[in-house]
């Protein structure tokens, strides 16, 4: 990817006309923003590590794998939210202080032994796709820090076509695992939107959700088994697909973002490639109507593989990228439905006679198919805002049908008085609802504003407050993009007390030294204890 920015370079893309004309009118005149510092001018503090250090490095995972370089070392600076890029707009980068890229189980667990001997962090990074700070070069209360891509750890180790299960290596990207597994007739059907870029140890260490989670559920519901290298030995874990042997160990590690070991295989649930894809869209009243028709559908567990509610103000602006202005100026919040596999008639007979009971009217194939196209293009549009001077950046969160309005309506709030109230700003906040279960649905929120200062600053207050909204009204902080350390200072509200000291009682263990990915999820000193 882009070193300060999302993806491919070649794709990188300008605002279409249809929102360059819309932005004056929702946040007034921005201020285009200096150029951002091109890698080559990036500087960075030298490697802490000494040559004993890269000596011992190099044993354990070949000294050909040990990288020190300038790019190396800054393209593995942390992950893609806005803050991150806003960052690496400066000469000035925080960086690991070397990348080590294992090729085995054997050569991870390596690592870990020598940097607990060492006094050495360890940063896990897979895609480098995270939005939540899980991937900051963070040293914690060590000497130095390392990066440990996992890249290297790729491709299909074994397929089960009987059982319908696959085991994985980590680094293997999402791309990667759907083109080894449709060679053999079989789909995973994990899409995120940084699918292109994420692999699949960071799809289990985040417990990721994707798009077509309505159909096929989220990642770790597909997870069966894994393999764990930790500080302090190694866990090969799952032997049936069901068991009442103690509580379920493979679950400590889905969504622990590397803080008590480093996946290295992945066994997941796989299915036949679908032979039937059908699309449609549908126009309906109102956010709250569309909401509740999702409840319905969700509820009577005959719905589509994606389906997909845009609220008033999203539904617009999707509607301008494409170019239809008439439809711009119309009321009313859309939905995509796509249905794969089996019994398509059925399940698309019966999410329509909800749609059409609660006002929908179906709009046929075309935006459907306009959003699958570009359902994993959102990212390079937030870099072009950000390239116009208009903060972009998104959220997310979940709740039970009963609370959802409510959360829904507190977030709004706070984001808009936020930015008023830092920074004189207007802002335009978009809702929609993307994975739904019989008794809640997530909210992703997607954020412009008008910040003509530092975006930073202001973000990092109203964000601060926006968590505590999430809380105050009954949501989860995450839904599908993890803890990080942006999150952690609200784990505790969550989960409790009680919850933390569990999760620091597992990480005392596992990483006595607390060597790993420190400061994200759980603060620990270096003692062990929690901040």
């Amino acid at each position: 990817m882009r070193w300060n920015g999302w993806g491919d370079p070649a794709q990188a893309m300008d605002l279409p006309l249809a929102v360059r004309t819309l932005l004056p009118l929702l946040l007034g005149r921005t201020r285009r923003p200096a150029d951002a510092v091109e890698l080559a001018d990036v500087t960075v503090a030298p490697s802490a590590l000494t040559a004993h250090d890269l000596d011992v490095f190099g044993r354990a995972v070949g000294f050909a794998q040990v990288d020190v370089a300038h790019e190396a070392r800054i393209r593995h600076a942390g992950g893609r939210s806005t803050p991150d890029l806003l960052r690496r707009r400066v000469a000035e980068q925080r960086v690991p202080d070397a990348v080590l890229r294992p090729g085995t189980h054997d050569e991870a667990t390596a690592v870990l032994t020598a940097a607990a001997e060492l006094d050495v962090a360890v940063i896990p990074f897979g895609g480098g796709t995270s939005v939540v700070g899980a991937l900051d070069p963070d040293r914690g209360a060590h000497r130095a820090v390392v990066s440990l891509d996992l890249r290297r750890l790729s491709g299909l180790i074994n397929l089960d076509p009987v059982s319908g299960d696959a085991v994985l290596a980590a680094g293997t990207t999402g791309p990667e695992a759907e083109g080894l597994l449709s060679a053999h007739g079989f789909e995973l059907g994990h899409y995120p939107q940084s699918f292109r870029y994420a692999t699949i140890g960071g799809f289990a260490a985040a417990r990721s959700s994707g798009q077509n989670s309505a159909g096929y559920g989220r990642f770790d519901t597909m997870v069966t088994g894994i393999r764990v290298a930790t500080p302090t030995g190694d866990l090969e874990l799952g032997r049936s697909p069901g068991s009442a042997a103690g509580p379920d160990l493979i679950r400590v590690f889905l969504g622990s973002e590397g803080i008590f070991g480093v996946i290295t295989e992945v066994r997941v649930r796989v299915h036949p490639l679908p032979q039937q894809r059908i699309l449609e869209s549908w126009s309906i009243p109102d956010f709250a109507t569309g909401a509740e028709a999702l409840r319905h559908v969700a509820q009577s567990a005959t719905g589509p593989t994606v389906i997909r509610l845009s609220d008033e103000a999203e539904t617009a602006v999707s509607l301008a990228q494409l170019g239809k202005i008439g439809k711009v100026l119309a009321k009313g919040a859309s939905i995509v439905t796509v249905y794969e596999g089996d019994d398509i008639a059925h399940r698309r007979a019966r999410t329509a006679e909800i749609l059409r009971a609660a006002g929908g009217s179906s709009s046929g194939e075309t935006d459907a198919e306009a959003w699958l196209d570009g359902r994993f293009d959102g990212p390079y549009l937030r870099d072009s805002l950000l390239d116009a001077g208009v903060f972009c950046e998104t959220l997310e969160t979940a709740t039970i049908w009963a609370g959802l309005s409510g959360l829904r309506d507190a977030v709004t709030s706070v984001i808009k008085d936020g930015f008023a109230a830092e920074a004189g700003a207007k802002s335009f906040v978009m809702c929609h609802i993307s994975h739904i279960y019989p008794t809640g649905a997530s909210l992703y929120f997607t954020i412009l504003a008008g910040v003509r200062g530092d975006q930073l600053a202001v973000w990092e207050k109203v964000k601060s407050a926006v968590n505590d909204a999430i809380l105050a009204a009954g949501g989860t902080i995450s839904h599908h993009h993890a803890i990080g350390r942006d999150h952690a200072p609200w784990l505790a509200q969550e989960i409790g007390e009680t919850g933390v000291r569990i999760l620091s009682a597992i990480k005392r263990e596992l990483d006595p030294r607390g060597i790993l990915n420190p400061g994200a999820v759980i603060a620990m000193d270096r003692a062990g204890r929690t901040d």
